[in-house]
């Protein structure tokens, strides 16, 4: 692998100090939480208390103060080790964006601290049973009774469901608004409100160790301090956060994919087959070329998007390019090296069984890769 320019010195140190603390407290729990669902809220202290949960905000709230390369670092890395199960990313540079560009100063203060330190746990509540990419059609409506709203709804596919403290709940303050995504607005809804109510934990084809649920909203009455920004803004704030969003799965699912392949190419040295090694064969030869090559290739691409993303670049046609083929790639890579593993490959003891089932939701979650072409579509002056 060549030399990546966009990291330096600083960086690397980070990375060093992340892939120690990360082989020494986060590797050894990955299988249990893949058995379990859920992960554990001391890591998350730990991380916190490390500084590896706020490298990229700002230090008057606990946080480094770093770019956004060094939160793509802790990305790969955990990626490296196959802990989908600690959600990071969702935690640091989904969530808790949203608080940190549009939260009061009073919100701030109220929940950056403790997200920094991996005591408050984060969430997003968007997607509901009836709705996923249509997300002006939200049905969880949020209606003002005197200094609060009152929310009714639910949600469904949530990361964090379970163990998280604090979700960002989009909801409808104004059911009859024309056009629709101008009635959507975000809340801060805790955990502890009286009638957030946490349903199933869901059972998944991969992505084991992910706490995934059902959440409710019966009658839950939300301060109106804890509206995010203003009324009938919500759907302009998640259109301006999903860019980051977005980048987030391309970095993640290349570092997967180097991760499989890694392992395969190993594996065909060592597996004898007709008297000689599987990867003095041709055909085998061939297929990882082909794949090492388009790795690269989407390094490269991710590598540009992340210095264009740091720079403060409005990129949301090429980040959505990515995420649909970072994750396309993943899903073709990880079937091509579980068919050169053979029958091993079908068995839960070869990592490259559960690359296989953790890359089938790539293509669907943060916006399904058809959706990603019908962004592209539309930038390209097609619609």
């Amino acid at each position: 692998m060549m030399r990546r320019d966009l990291f330096g010195q600083e960086h690397e140190l980070f990375r060093a100090q992340f892939r120690r603390f990360a082989e020494k407290e986060i590797e050894p729990k990955i299988a249990g939480w893949n058995a379990r669902g859920m992960t554990d809220r001391e890591t998350w202290r730990r991380c916190g208390e490390e500084g590896f949960l706020g490298a990229n905000q700002p230090e008057a709230y606990g946080g480094a103060g770093g770019d956004f390369l060094y939160d793509a670092i802790v990305m790969e890395e955990l990626a490296r080790l196959r802990a989908h199960a600690l959600m990071i990313s969702l935690h640091s540079d989904i969530c808790m964006p949203y608080i940190t560009t549009y939260g009061t100063e009073e919100q701030k203060r109220k929940y950056l601290p403790g997200a920094i330190a991996g005591t408050i746990l984060l969430g997003i509540a968007m997607t509901e049973p009836g709705t996923g990419s249509d997300l002006a059609n939200v049905q969880t409506k949020a209606l003002r009774d005197g200094d609060s709203y009152v929310l009714n709804g639910s949600k469904t596919f949530i990361s964090n469901g379970q163990i998280g403290d604090l979700f960002i709940v989009v909801a409808k303050t104004n059911p009859d608004a024309k056009p629709a995504h101008k009635g959507i607005s975000l809340f801060l809804v805790e955990a502890a409100t009286p009638g957030f109510v946490r349903g199933r934990k869901l059972d998944k084809v991969g992505l084991k160790g992910q706490d995934t649920s059902e959440l409710f909203f019966q009658e839950c009455r939300v301060p109106a301090s804890n509206l995010l920004g203003h009324e009938g803004q919500g759907f302009r704030m998640l259109m301006e956060k999903l860019q980051q969003e977005r980048l987030c799965i391309g970095v993640a699912s290349i570092a997967s994919c180097r991760r499989t392949l890694e392992d395969t190419i190993a594996y065909v040295r060592e597996r004898r087959a007709f008297g000689k090694p599987i990867a003095a064969f041709q055909n085998t030869q061939f297929k990882l070329a082909e794949l090492a090559t388009e790795v690269e290739l989407g390094q490269a691409f991710v590598d540009r998007l992340l210095v264009a993303h740091v720079r403060g670049e409005e990129i949301v046609s090429e980040v959505s390019m990515a995420k649909w083929w970072t994750t396309d790639l993943q899903k073709r890579l990880t079937s091509e090296c579980l068919q050169l593993h053979g029958g091993y490959g079908f068995m839960h003891e070869y990592p490259v069984s559960t690359d296989y089932e953790d890359a089938a939701v790539q293509s669907i979650y943060a916006g399904t890769n058809e959706i990603m072409k019908v962004i592209i579509a539309k930038r390209m002056g097609l619609a």
